[in-house]
């Protein structure tokens, strides 16, 4: 069984040139292979594309859909019905031919024939073909399709571009595959030469170098070092010759007026004052006073009266109940004398 991936924006021809780096080892370069033209329903496609998942299959296995649009015309004009079929071209090696088209053969009945693949005619005007050489190639349909003779192309199989299908074998049918290759002779071109063993390179001998030790060393241990012992050299008195002394230093005496320290002047006597300094001394600051505030008899009222409730312990809740305060508070709106922000002060500071 293999497995099958789509690649898109892809032609057959470049998954060819680019085999060897995408699949390793798993794609053989020396197998023969060849493409087909397969021509099954519409509503089968999908089954198709995963044809690969199905069969055992030793090499890659690539497809590619191709919808004939304005050279459709050239498939009526043979009885055929291009909207009734989907065209497959199929790059498969030749020694897994016999195993893709098997079960469609031999189970669902499928025919073979040959079919001629030949350039579009530049008189359809496609946007964008190339010349090419025609060629005869082998074509599988499904029963319920006719026959088709001839099958236009605006390049050859192997440039069309579009969603390319590739089916890789497992890793153990392609190995199986590549060894009935070579044992049977099927569908290669050569026989690849083995490749030659590399040479060994002599293991040269590994050199042990000992460590020396110095040519007074016995290996008995560590050498005693000498101590070389020191003594003070004391200082030695040479005495003067009698009638010698000293040299006294001069003396050079003071006079008599002149004190012998200077007293220090501080800053503010170094300094004279300015006119500026003197007249702010006589300046003399404005004493502060505290404003007082105007207060309303309302308001002297309002407080007094909250002061007697709250020392009375009457809860603030409670005040609203005395007969008094819709007198005061009447008479407070009428001033403009906002009370709860008094009466939340007070209880506040209590």
């Amino acid at each position: 069984m293999g497995i099958t991936a789509m690649i898109p924006d892809m032609t057959i021809g470049q998954l060819m040139n680019e085999a060897s780096a995408r699949w390793g080892e798993i794609w053989d370069p020396q197998s023969t292979r060849m493409t087909l033209l397969l021509l099954c329903p519409r509503k089968e496609r999908k089954m198709m594309e995963l044809h690969g998942d199905m069969v055992e299959h030793g090499q890659p296995v690539v497809s590619v859909f191709h919808r004939p649009r304005a050279e459709a015309h050239l498939l009526t004009e043979q009885g055929f019905d291009p909207r009734a079929a989907s065209f497959m071209f199929v790059n498969i090696a030749t020694a897994d031919m016999g195993p893709w088209m098997q079960q469609l053969v031999n189970n669902e009945g499928w025919l073979r024939n040959s079919v001629e693949l030949a350039p579009t005619p530049f008189s359809v005007g496609l946007p964008s073909q190339r010349p090419f050489e025609a060629l005869q190639t082998l074509c599988f349909r499904h029963p319920s399709l006719p026959a088709l003779e001839r099958y236009f192309l605006p390049f050859p199989a192997e440039s069309l571009p579009g969603k390319c299908f590739v089916s890789l074998p497992r890793r153990a049918a392609a190995e199986m595959a590549r060894q009935q290759a070579e044992v049977l002779g099927v569908g290669r071109l050569d026989k690849p030469a083995p490749p030659e063993p590399e040479p060994v390179a002599p293991a040269q001998p590994s050199t042990k170098v000992e460590p020396t030790t110095p040519a007074g060393d016995t290996g008995e241990g560590p050498l005693e070092e000498e101590t070389v012992e020191t003594t003070p050299v004391k200082p030695v008195d040479v005495p003067l010759p009698p009638g010698a002394s000293p040299d006294p230093e001069p003396s050079v005496p003071l006079p008599a007026n002149q004190p012998s320290e200077a007293p220090e002047l501080t800053v503010a006597e170094a300094v004279p004052p300015t006119p500026e300094a003197e007249e702010a001394k006589a300046v003399n600051l404005p004493e502060v006073v505290e404003e007082v505030e105007d207060v309303s008899e309302i308001e002297v009222e309002l407080r007094a009266f909250f002061q007697e409730l709250i020392d009375a312990g009457v809860e603030p809740a409670a005040f609203m109940d005395d007969p008094r305060w819709e007198d005061i508070s009447e008479r407070a709106i009428a001033e403009g004398l906002e009370t709860w922000p008094i009466l939340l002060q007070m209880t506040a500071m209590e």
